[in-house]
């Protein structure tokens, strides 16, 4: 039976999603760890990376369980019992044999979360502040200029090895909510750090120079910090 199993993790003391040689700890090389206790030693396959210090609410992967593990409800409870609780598993569902947690992806949902007044101890880890007052309107306006397809060879991260750095933003848009500013980001798909490096552009850039980036030069942007940004939501 094949599950995919959808997860929220904190992300801050992981050396990102995906399993490092010699880099330890990251989030899939702790969740693989609690399958072999369970004695499922299949290949995970995860939607996606994300990198040190970026969380999730809503990432997924999907492995095939040996004959003897039927139970999803039971599975969820004993692996949220074993895993730690920077790591919790949301959802165990069984699906079709030739569900793909990447390949059959539709559409990518991510969140970064601002604060323009000094955050406390408990929000460090989770809220990007910046020091100087956001303009929400202002803010929205230069958001949208990255809807529709785009070259965003300027907003990836070097060592990416995508065969194409063209992709297609079909939501782009910020509210506020109880003194945090919400950037909203839905794609078919999105490059290493392209996230950071954009909201780093919406922060330091002018819509010109954003406009700029998008259409000729070759020279990369800031990116924001990664603790405010959480993959939210795989649609497939």
């Amino acid at each position: 039976m094949r599950v995919a199993v959808t997860l929220a993790y904190n992300g801050t003391h992981y050396y990102g999603s995906q399993i490092q040689k010699d880099i330890s700890p990251t989030v899939f090389g702790t969740f693989e760890d609690a399958l072999l206790r369970l004695g499922i030693d299949q290949r995970v396959v995860v939607s996606g990376r994300t990198d040190k210090g970026v969380h999730a609410t809503g990432q997924v992967c999907h492995f095939d369980l040996p004959p003897y593990w039927s139970d999803t409800k039971k599975l969820k409870r004993v692996l949220n019992f074993m895993l730690p609780s920077s790591i919790r598993v949301i959802k165990v569902k069984e699906v079709a044999s030739d569900f793909h947690a990447r390949y059959s992806t539709k559409k990518r949902v991510y969140r970064y979360i601002l604060k323009d007044s000094p955050l406390s101890p408990f929000e460090a880890d989770f809220i990007t502040y910046w020091p100087q007052k956001i303009d929400l309107g202002m803010l929205e306006h230069k958001m949208k200029l990255f809807i529709g397809q785009h070259d965003f060879k300027n907003f990836k991260k070097n060592g990416s090895d995508e065969n194409t750095t063209i992709r297609m933003i079909y939501k782009a848009f910020a509210y506020k909510h109880k003194g945090y500013i919400i950037l909203n980001f839905e794609a078919n798909g999105f490059l290493r750090s392209q996230i950071r490096m954009m909201v780093g552009s919406l922060l330091k850039l002018s819509k010109d120079e954003i406009v700029e980036k998008l259409n000729d030069t070759n020279h990369k942007v800031d990116s924001a910090p990664p603790n405010g940004l959480y993959l939210a939501k795989i649609k497939y």
